[in-house]
């Protein structure tokens, strides 16, 4: 049974993703904002963002909110932090994957979470101890237990392009030493961690990850049976670390092993 909270913020999400949709027609006329190079965000996002603090503000007035577009308002123990169009780039380019997402904290840690794909009408949700669901079914992470075979997610954010030799080193490594089956990069950092919880993917690592990106889908993968850490395998602060690795309990520490092996954690240090 869904928690309270997700049921209002399932309500926000889909009025988010319906003015979302609506929008798709008229792209090329929407006022679109570079915030830093290579990095969008339109007036849609700004849009469903209002759409989703006002409702959710409605249910929870006392309670504080860090947006991607609005940024920190307010103080309490509890904080509402909102990406309103996770995979802007897709959604102007008219490429079919992105989504909303929603979490609540409770001080720093996420206890409710909500992640809906708005084309597909796909909501994956989860609370602290209850476990993740997409569209009411319970989801568990794979169970692989090597990196061979492995379906890994990643991302390419402009404000991590000087890091990029580091990067494109660990692929290089996991694709030919590792033997992964291929590693994807889908534009939504959300949507991914919501697939791994799902099963779809066994596992995504990224730099350059923002709370508002991460913290539903952490809560999503965690609730699915798998584990979170950054680069060098750490559990601590990772909704402000930057990084993150998402994955099964077995696949953790052989990502963990790539990222230093290859040099990519120690380019953080």
């Amino acid at each position: 049974m869904q928690k309270p909270a997700v049921t209002v913020m399932i309500k926000a999400a889909r009025q988010a993703g319906n003015l979302i949709v609506r929008q798709i027609g008229r792209v090329e006329g929407l006022n679109v904002v570079e915030k830093a190079k290579h990095d969008f965000a339109s007036e849609v996002d700004a849009q469903a963002e209002r759409e989703i603090i006002r409702e959710l503000k409605r249910a929870f007035p006392d309670h504080a909110f860090l947006g991607e577009e609005s940024g920190k308002q307010g103080n309490s123990r509890f904080t509402w932090v909102i990406d309103p169009l996770d995979g802007t780039s897709n959604f102007l380019h008219g490429i079919g994957h992105y989504c909303v997402s929603i979490a609540l904290l409770d001080r720093d840690e996420p206890i409710h979470g909500v992640v809906y794909d708005p084309l597909r009408n796909e909501i994956f949700h989860a609370s602290k101890g209850s476990g993740a669901f997409l569209n009411e079914r319970r989801i568990r992470v794979t169970q692989r237990t090597e990196l061979s075979g492995a379906m890994l997610i990643t991302g390419f954010p402009p404000r991590e392009r000087k890091r990029l030799g580091a990067q494109l080193k660990v692929i290089e490594q996991l694709l030919t030493e590792a033997e992964a089956e291929d590693i994807r990069r889908t534009g939504s950092a959300a949507l991914d961690l919501a697939y791994v919880a799902a099963g779809r993917a066994d596992a995504y690592f990224e730099a350059g990850v923002k709370p508002w990106d991460i913290a539903a889908g952490m809560l999503l993968v965690r609730e699915a049976g798998g584990r979170c850490c950054d680069f060098r395998g750490g559990g601590d602060k990772l909704l402000d670390a930057g990084q993150l690795i998402a994955s099964n309990i077995k696949l953790s520490d052989p990502l963990s092993r790539a990222m230093v092996q290859s040099g990519y954690a120690t380019a953080f240090d």
